[in-house]
């Protein structure tokens, strides 16, 4: 199983929210500095979401992202306010190695269907739940599409991955959600990240027991709940 560690970027600062709630953050430094650690810790991969870009539908911290790949040397994956073809264009030939489409994969389905054609595998799609149901515009808004039939229909357009991320779980280092981690899993074969609300190696065991694809820490290697180096030895596939 794939660990991501998760640098969310705010303002140019590096935060974790509660819940996606804007109001309840902890800022935890300067995003580059984290990159660089979890480089060192032995990651092989990053997960980046632009929190502003996710608010208001469009990028708004490149420049930290661009001293991000300017810095490190392994591949990210970046999510949040990525609405047309030429915002997905223009960060993949900066460096980002995945791009993950968020609201707009929910809203235009034209947009979702040519950026799986063109790009492919550089492309994911974030199915972030609240309640079963998916929620969009930084998770301020809840829609009325189920999110399990969601993730059918990505696989049906062609999407490789997704990342699945339980709201009520994100930033409460309570344990993932399992039971619909495991669902999802098992009704599509699409490549699954789960995200939201692991705080243990136990938690780790379980995703990778459950044949996830990948994982992705937050707050849990932010307070030192997990030391991503003991992780990555122990769940990572060789």
């Amino acid at each position: 199983m794939n660990l991501f560690p998760a640098i969310d970027i705010r303002d140019g600062k590096c935060v974790r929210l509660i819940q996606g709630d804007y109001g309840k953050q902890q800022i935890f430094g300067d995003p580059i500095e984290m990159a660089k650690k979890w480089e060192v810790a032995g990651a092989k991969f990053l997960h980046i979401v632009d929190l502003d870009g996710a608010l208001v539908g469009e990028a708004k911290n490149l420049f930290a992202i661009q001293l991000i790949l300017e810095t490190i040397h392994i591949p990210i994956q970046l999510g949040g306010g990525i609405r047309s073809l030429e915002k997905v264009e223009q960060l993949l030939e900066m460096g980002v190695s995945r791009v993950i489409l968020g609201s707009a994969a929910l809203r235009d389905e034209q947009f979702l269907d040519k950026a799986l054609e063109v790009y492919g595998s550089a492309i994911a799609v974030s199915i972030d739940a609240k309640n079963g149901f998916i929620a969009t515009d930084g998770w301020t808004k809840t829609s009325e599409v189920d999110a399990l039939s969601f993730a059918k229909k990505l696989e049906e357009k062609g999407c490789q991955t997704i990342v699945y991320t339980d709201i009520a779980k994100d930033g409460m280092l309570s344990g993932p959600n399992f039971v619909e981690l495991e669902k999802i899993n098992r009704e599509t074969t699409m490549d699954v990240i789960a995200s939201g609300g692991v705080s243990s190696l136990e938690d780790l065991r379980k995703l990778k027991a459950l044949n996830m694809y990948g994982a992705i820490i937050g707050k849990a290697i932010y307070t030192g709940k997990i030391n991503l180096e003991l992780a990555l030895k122990e769940v990572t596939v060789c």
